[in-house]
């Protein structure tokens, strides 16, 4: 089961830190993920961070939040983390964590196999 908290309303400019809970196969899984969906629009990858050695390895990211947003996993607490600053309006939707357990290209969501209900992310500009 994946939990997502941590969305809000922020101006542009702004900075939110997502967090997605994590248990058992969904965080000993390869790979973890963020996506997001607005109003009248596909579902896009936002960033994952795969397993690696000692439970960290690569991280990538979308381009449109390249140099933005950060990606990272807190290991002792078995949590996700998305943080997110210089925040655009366009960068308002519903954002999602989802893990996958096998491999496959990080931005493809037909691979992820568990997907959290989503936080809602809003900027105003």
């Amino acid at each position: 089961k994946l939990v997502e908290s941590g969305g809000g309303s922020v101006e542009a400019g702004g900075s939110l830190s997502l967090t997605c809970e994590a248990r058992g196969a969904e965080w000993a899984s390869s790979c973890m993920g963020w996506f997001r969906q607005a109003p009248g629009k596909e579902r896009e990858a936002v960033a994952a961070i795969y397993k690696g050695y000692q439970g960290v390895g690569e991280s990538y990211y979308g381009d449109s939040v390249k140099g933005r947003f950060t990606i990272s996993k807190d290991r002792f607490k078995g949590t996700l983390i998305l943080q997110m600053n210089s925040l655009k309006p366009e960068d308002t939707a519903m954002y999602y964590c989802a893990a996958k357990p096998y491999g496959g290209a990080w931005e493809t969501l037909a691979f992820y196999e568990w997907w959290g209900q989503g936080t809602q992310v809003t900027v105003s500009s």
